[in-house]
C-alpha cells in the first residue's frame, strides 16, 4: 500500500517517466531517420535501424497511453508494444553479427544462418502474441500499471530474449577484441554501452505481472524512470558509434552532422513536449482542463532552440569539432562563404555597366572576359544589336602597350582590363590582360577629362571582379583535379577504421554503389572534362589494359571502356524506341550525343522525372558491366 503523502510523489514519477519515454520514442525515430538519410547502405546501420524501429515501437505505444483511454485501446498499444519488443533479440543478434563482418571476422554460414532463424523464431512468437498465446488478456487495474497476463509463453520468449543478448553481447567482445585502432577500441566501446540501452528500455515491460512490481509501485517506477534516463544518453551514444560505419567522411562532419541532427529533432522537439505536459497538467490540477499557453509555449519553443541552433552552429562546430585543423577549416568556410559565383559576378558587372551607361548616357555596353586567347562577352546591357559579337576578337589587335588608354572600335569606346600592378613586377612590365570594357559612344561626343577619371574608375572595379573570376576558376580546377585522390584516401581511411586488416597494398573493387557515381561523372564529361580525366575509373585494371593500346592516353581509355559498357547494355537487333530500349536510348542521347534533358523525355515520350529514375537505373547498369569485365581481368 502507498501512504497519502507518497501517492502525489507516486504520480509525478509516473509524469516524469512519460515525458522520459516519449522523448525516447522521438530521439529513435529521429535517429532511424539519420540512418535512413545517410549510411543505410551499411550493414552495422542497417541492423542498428532495426532495432531503432523496435524501440520506437515499444516507447512510442508505451508514451500514448493514459488512463482516460478505453480498455480495448490499451489492450491494442501493449500488443503493439510488444511487436517491437519481439524483434528485438533477432535485431540485436544481426547487428553483433555485422560489427563481427565489418571487424574483419565473415561468417562461414553459422552466423549468417543463426541471424535468419533468429528473424524465424521471433516471427513464430509474434504469431503467438496475434493469438493470445505469447500474452493473455488484459489486466486493467493491475499493479503498477495496466499490463497483459503473463503465460508459459511469456516465460519461454523471456528465456529466449536473455539467451540472444548473451550471444550478441559475447560476439559484441569478440568484435571489440578485433580492433586494433584507438579510435576502433574507442568507439566499440560506445557501441557496446549503447547497444545496453534497448534492452534496458524493454526490460521493465518484461516485470510486468510479476509480484514484486506490483508490491513495490513506487520502487518499480523509480527504477524505471531511471533506466528511461540511461536509455536516452545510451541510445544517442549507439547512434554516434554507428554513425562512423559505412561513410568515408573526415569524422569532424560525422559528428556535426549527428550533433545539428539532434539538436534540431530529438531535443527541440523533446523539450517542446515536455513543457506542453508539465503546463497541461498544472492546468489540470488548478481545475482548468484546457490550458490555452499549451499552443502558445509550444511554438515559443521550438521558435527560440532553432533560433539559438541556427546562431550556436557555426561556434560549436569550430570548438568542439575541428580541433588542430580549426584554422585550415576556417579558411574554406570564409571561402564558402564569400565565393564570388557566375551569378554574382554577373549581377556586380551589371551594376558595373548600368553606372557607366548612365554617366556616358550610351545606348549600350558589355564586359568581355579573355579565356585562353578566346574573348566573349559575359555580360551585355542595352541594345545587344550594336555588339558584333563574332568580330569582337577584332578589338584585341587595337590594344596597345599604354596601360591605361582606350581606343574606337566600331561605335565603342574600348578600355582594356588589366591585373593589378604586382610590387614585384617590373615598371615596364605590362600587367596581363583580362578582358574589355565596351561603352557604345555617340555620335560626335568625346569623352571628357571628368567623364574619362569616372570611367577608368569603373573599369578597374570591372577588372578586378575578373581577377577574382580568374583565381576562383583556378581554384575550382585545383578541387576538381584534387577531388578523386582526396576521396580514394578517405574511402582507405574509412575501410581502416575498424578493419585495419584491410589490405592498402592491393587494389581492391570498388562498391558498385561508388563504381554508378563514378560512371555517371565519366558519362557526364563523356567529350571532355575534369570528370572524364580524373576520374577514379583511371585505376581500374581494364583501363590501364586500354591506354596501354592507345599509347598511354587515360581519357581515351576510360571513352572507350564506356562505349563498351554501354553497348553491352543494348538490346539485340537496330535501334528502337521502344519500352527494352529505353535505356540504352537514354545513355546514347543523354550522354553520348549530349542531347538536352527535355529533348530526350520528348523524344522517348516520358517525363523527366521518370527520365531521371530510368537514367539512374541506366548507369547502374553500365557500372555492373565494367565491374564485370573488371572482375574478369582480374581472375584472366
Amino acid at each position: 500500500m502507498i501512504n497519502g503523502w507518497m501517492e502525489p510523489v507516486l504520480a509525478g514519477i509516473q509524469a516524469l517517466n512519460q515525458i522520459l519515454t516519449a522523448g525516447i520514442a522521438i530521439t529513435a525515430f529521429s535517429l532511424f531517420l539519420y540512418s535512413l538519410s545517410f549510411n543505410l547502405r551499411d550493414r552495422v546501420a542497417r541492423s542498428f535501424a532495426i532495432i531503432l524501429l523496435c524501440v520506437v515501437i515499444v516507447f512510442t505505444a508505451e508514451a500514448l497511453q493514459d488512463e482516460s483511454m478505453a480498455s480495448g485501446t490499451i489492450d491494442l498499444l501493449l500488443r503493439l508494444q510488444w511487436f517491437g519488443i519481439v524483434f528485438l533479440p533477432a535485431a540485436y543478434l544481426h547487428l553483433s553479427d555485422a560489427l563481427l563482418v565489418t571487424a574483419g571476422r565473415p561468417s562461414r554460414g553459422r552466423r549468417r544462418f543463426a541471424v535468419r532463424g533468429m528473424y524465424v523464431v521471433s516471427a513464430i512468437f509474434l504469431v503467438l502474441l496475434a493469438f493470445g498465446y505469447l500474452l493473455g488478456p488484459l489486466v486493467p487495474d493491475g499493479k503498477p500499471a495496466p499490463h497483459l497476463q503473463r503465460t508459459m509463453w511469456t516465460e519461454v520468449f523471456t528465456l529466449f530474449y536473455v539467451t540472444a543478448m548473451v550471444w550478441a553481447g559475447v560476439n559484441f567482445a569478440r568484435a571489440y577484441s578485433l580492433m586494433l585502432t584507438r579510435s576502433g577500441r574507442r568507439r566499440m566501446l560506445y557501441l557496446m554501452a549503447g547497444a545496453t540501452a534497448p534492452a534496458l528500455g524493454s526490460y521493465p515491460y518484461l516485470l510486468f505481472g510479476y509480484g514484486l512490481a506490483a508490491e513495490h509501485p513506487y520502487l518499480f517506477w523509480s527504477v524505471a524512470t531511471v533506466i528511461n534516463v540511461l536509455v536516452g544518453a545510451l541510445v544517442i551514444i549507439m547512434a554516434y558509434a554507428v554513425a562512423f560505419f559505412g561513410v568515408s567522411w573526415p569524422d569532424r562532419v560525422i559528428k556535426s552532422r549527428l550533433f545539428k541532427w539532434i539538436m534540431r529533432g530529438p531535443v527541440t522537439a523533446s523539450a517542446a513536449l515536455a513543457l506542453m505536459t508539465v503546463i497541461r497538467r498544472s492546468g489540470e490540477l488548478l481545475g482548468s482542463p484546457y490550458n490555452p499557453f499549451v499552443p502558445f509555449i509550444v511554438v515559443v519553443t521550438i521558435l527560440s532552440l532553432e533560433h539559438a541552433i541556427t546562431f550556436a552552429a557555426p561556434l560549436w562546430e569550430r570548438w568542439l569539432f575541428f580541433g588542430r585543423d580549426r584554422g585550415e577549416l576556417q579558411l574554406l568556410q570564409n571561402f564558402e562563404e564569400r565565393l564570388l559565383t557566375q551569378s554574382d559576378l554577373q549581377q556586380f558587372l551589371e551594376s558595373v555597366l548600368a553606372a557607366v551607361r548612365d554617366h556616358m548616357q550610351s545606348p549600350a555596353a558589355f564586359v568581355a572576359a579573355l579565356d585562353d586567347e578566346t574573348l566573349s562577352p559575359i555580360v551585355v546591357a542595352g541594345n545587344r544589336a550594336m555588339l558584333d559579337q563574332e568580330g569582337l576578337t577584332e578589338a584585341l589587335d587595337q590594344v596597345g602597350e599604354d596601360e591605361r588608354h582606350e581606343f574606337q572600335w566600331g561605335n565603342f569606346w574600348i578600355l582594356p582590363l588589366r591585373h593589378r600592378r604586382r610590387p614585384e613586377m617590373d615598371q615596364d612590365e605590362m600587367p596581363p590582360l583580362l578582358g574589355l570594357l565596351g561603352v557604345a559612344r555617340r555620335e560626335k561626343l568625346l569623352i571628357e577629362r571628368d567623364q574619362r577619371d569616372a570611367l577608368w574608375l569603373l573599369a578597374d572595379r570591372a577588372a578586378l571582379a575578373l581577377q577574382d573570376r580568374q583565381l576562383q576558376q583556378r581554384a575550382f580546377q585545383s578541387l576538381a583535379d584534387l577531388q578523386p585522390q582526396v576521396e580514394m584516401i578517405q574511402r582507405m581511411r574509412a575501410a581502416v577504421r575498424y578493419d585495419t586488416r584491410a589490405n592498402l597494398l592491393t587494389d581492391n573493387l570498388p562498391e558498385e554503389s561508388d563504381l554508378a557515381n563514378w560512371v555517371k561523372d565519366a558519362l557526364t564529361h563523356y567529350w571532355g572534362g575534369p570528370k572524364l580525366t580524373n576520374n577514379p575509373l583511371i585505376k581500374l585494371q581494364v583501363v590501364r589494359e586500354l591506354a596501354e593500346k592507345d599509347g598511354g592516353n587515360s581519357a581515351n581509355a576510360v571513352r572507350t571502356l564506356l562505349r563498351k559498357a554501354v553497348d553491352q547494355v543494348k538490346p539485340k537487333g537496330d535501334r528502337k524506341f521502344t519500352t527494352e530500349w529505353i535505356l540504352f536510348n537514354i545513355l546514347e542521347m543523354k550522354f553520348i550525343e549530349g542531347r538536352k534533358v527535355r529533348d530526350v523525355a520528348s523524344r522517348l515520350a516520358m517525363s523527366e522525372a521518370d527520365l531521371y529514375r530510368k537514367q539512374r537505373v541506366a548507369v547502374e547498369a553500365v557500372a555492373k558491366a565494367i565491374l564485370e569485365m573488371e572482375m574478369s581481368r582480374k581472375e584472366a
